[in-house]
């Protein structure tokens, strides 16, 4: 029997600060606490409800979910399904094409 085993590569909060330091030149401590402080920042304006858009990268959205009833599919039992708030992400244009050129290569 063969076994495939799914390796991840996330790109890790660690990873980022790594690069920060090494193109800005700044201490490791630092740019760690850059990007703890930007999430931070991302995270009160979503729960605020706030749009965010960031130019050539995307925007993230709260949206609000009513409240559904869903199936199970295996055994057909219907569930009640809360409302609840999403985020959303929107890729922007440029970023898509950006993808999708070097995708095609």
């Amino acid at each position: 029997m063969l076994t495939v085993k799914n390796k991840r590569n996330n790109l890790k909060k660690k990873t980022i600060a790594i690069n920060i330091t090494s193109n800005v030149g700044i201490p490791n401590l630092y740019s760690a606490k850059i990007i703890n402080d930007l999430i931070y920042i991302l995270i009160t304006q979503i729960c605020s409800h706030k749009k965010i858009k960031i130019k050539n990268f995307g925007t993230f959205l709260l949206k609000e979910k009513k409240k559904r009833i869903g199936m199970n599919p295996k055994d057909k039992k219907k569930y009640d399904i809360s409302a609840r708030k999403v985020v959303i992400f929107k890729v922007a244009s440029k970023l898509k094409l950006r993808i999708n050129s070097n995708a095609k290569k």
